[in-house]
Parts: structure tokens; C-alpha cells; sequence
């Protein structure tokens, strides 16, 4: 027999395991991201600390580089000097200097009061070497070769160097020193701004801060001059001449000029005209060592009366 009532009532049960597990689920959740949000927070703390200390670290250093950087720097040490001249005295390139021309100009770098200012006719094997003894100076090197002073200035790029065409001819010394002679009142003056100059000895097309600039020493090793078709060294050593006359007003105004190669002759006939007897040092047959001095603008004469110059050079 059926029963009349509703027979689809269910009964849900709960049971307790189930609500203990949602429980412990959650727990474990919450202590995860707790976990993790702590870490977090470590690692940025750290991060923070380590930038500002990095910053303070470069603050510090950057500092002391500064304080380095300003501090004069002193001269090399006798033993390093005396070093490089005796490495490159031996060489076995048979056009270098022997070492006692090579301290000749060494001693006088030495003794110029920082910073220095060497001019150089030449690209030689010296080259090197008048630049680390003038390392707290600034040398410069004017050559003949465009192509080799690129090259030169490529594979040393702490090298300043400028190439210069000259127009003379060796063969032609003697008739281009009369005519300067016969124009030492006009173009060919010995206080004069080359930059400007039409005389036919001066180098007129370097760069503004070679005529700007008040040389200390002056180094007359180039261009070629050992042949009637290459340039000789007229023009140079005139150069040097007007450079070391030319000398602003203030600080030093003496120049000291070398002649390298002096026992040919137009060596020794430009230094006789333009760097004149009566300021020579000292000399022998390969190098000679004028000691110039600034000359009043409206000098018309690179040396005073001849009658009154010494028979011959110092020794």
C-alpha cells in the first residue's frame, strides 16, 4: 500500500573531517603568502640599502679621482729618465742619436717648469721619447709625410702630430736665405704672426694654436735635408727662429731651439742667419743648442752685429 505524503526529502549530512580540512587549507594559504610577502619585503629593504650605498661608494670615488686628477703631477724619477735614454741610444736603427745628444735635450725638459711646451720638426725614432720625457708638458710634431703622420698618429693616438707641405728645395738654400735676408724688414721679420706671413721661409698653414702658443723648446729634426730635391730645413729652422721671438709678454721668454744633423751645411748656414752665433749653447757635429730670446716687436735683425759675434761656436 502507497503512502499519500511526500517520499523525495534528502538529508545532508556534514561531516566534521571535512570542515577541519577547509580550515587547515586556508591556514596553509595564509601562511604562504604571509611567507612570501615577508620576503618580499626583505629584498626590497636590501635592494634599497644596496643602491644607496653603491651611490655613496661612486660619490666617494668619483671624490677621490678628482682630488687625483688635480694634483700636479711630479717629474720621472732620474732612474726612469736615464732608462729610456739608454734603451733608446741602443737601438739598431742607424739614423738614431747617440745617447748624449738624446741628454742634451733631456737635460733641458728635465729642468722646464711644467707644463712644458716642445715643438718637434720630425717623426724619428726619438718620437716616443720626447713625449714621455715631456709627460706633464704638451708636444707637438709637425711632419712632411701626410701619409705617416696619419699612420704615426693612428697606431699612438696620444701623439699630436700635423703634416705640412713644404715648397723648397734644398738646392735653392742659399739664394732663398738672401732673399729673407733682403726682406727681414717687411714679410720676412723676426717678430711676426706666421700665420699670416708671405715670406717665402715661413710655414704659414698650421694650426692657429701652433702660432698661439709660447714654445719652451723647439726641436729642428725634419724634414728631409740630405739631397738637393728634398726640402731641407730652411724653413723649419726659420720658424723655429720667428716662433721663439715672437713669444707673448709674460712668463718665460727664453726658447730653447736644437738643430739636429749640424755638420751639413744648411744646418749651419740657417743657424748662423736665423738663430744667430751669439745664442749658441753649445755644439757638435750632429747637434747644435741656441738658447733665444723674445724679441721687441719692430726688430728688424735675427742677430746683432756680426762684427760682434764670436769667431766661432762654443764648444
Amino acid at each position: 500500500m502507497k503512502s499519500g505524503g511526500n517520499t523525495n526529502t534528502k538529508l545532508i549530512l556534514v561531516h566534521p573531517y571535512i570542515q577541519k580540512q577547509t580550515s587547515s587549507n586556508r591556514l596553509w594559504l595564509l601562511a604562504f603568502v604571509s611567507f612570501f610577502t615577508i620576503a618580499f619585503l626583505l629584498t626590497l629593504l636590501y635592494t634599497t640599502d644596496t643602491i644607496i650605498s653603491s651611490k655613496n661608494s661612486s660619490v666617494v670615488s668619483s671624490v677621490a679621482n678628482s682630488a687625483v686628477s688635480n694634483t700636479p703631477t711630479s717629474q720621472l724619477p732620474t732612474s726612469a729618465i736615464n732608462a729610456l735614454l739608454h734603451y733608446a741610444s741602443r737601438s739598431n736603427d742607424s739614423f738614431h742619436m747617440s745617447y748624449g745628444e738624446m741628454k742634451s735635450i733631456s737635460d733641458v725638459l728635465r729642468r722646464c717648469a711644467p707644463p712644458c711646451n716642445l715643438l718637434v720638426f720630425g717623426l724619428t725614432h726619438e718620437t716616443l721619447l720626447w713625449k714621455s720625457l715631456n709627460h706633464n708638458g704638451r708636444t707637438v710634431y709637425i711632419e712632411e709625410n701626410r701619409y705617416y703622420a696619419a699612420y704615426f698618429e693612428e697606431i699612438h693616438p696620444e701623439i699630436e702630430v700635423f703634416d705640412v707641405q713644404y715648397t723648397t728645395k734644398a738646392r735653392e738654400a742659399r739664394e732663398l736665405v738672401s732673399a729673407v735676408k733682403e726682406a727681414a724688414r717687411n714679410e720676412c721679420r723676426p717678430v711676426q704672426n706666421l700665420l699670416f706671413s708671405d715670406c717665402k721661409l715661413g710655414l704659414n698653414d698650421l694650426p692657429n694654436h701652433v702660432y698661439d702658443l709660447d714654445w719652451d723648446v723647439i726641436l729642428v729634426d725634419g724634414p728631409r735635408g740630405d739631397g738637393g730635391d728634398v726640402p731641407g730645413r730652411m724653413s723649419s729652422i726659420f720658424t723655429a727662429a720667428v716662433l721663439a721671438r715672437s713669444k707673448k709678454s709674460g712668463g718665460n721668454h727664453k726658447t730653447h731651439v736644437f738643430v739636429h744633423d749640424y755638420y751639413r751645411e744648411i744646418e749651419r748656414l740657417c743657424g748662423d742667419e736665423f738663430l744667430c752665433r751669439e745664442n749658441l749653447v753649445e755644439s757638435n757635429d750632429m747637434l747644435a743648442h741656441y738658447l733665444l730670446e723674445r724679441m721687441d716687436k719692430n726688430s728688424t735683425h735675427f742677430c746683432r752685429d756680426r762684427k760682434k759675434r764670436p769667431a766661432s761656436p762654443s764648444a
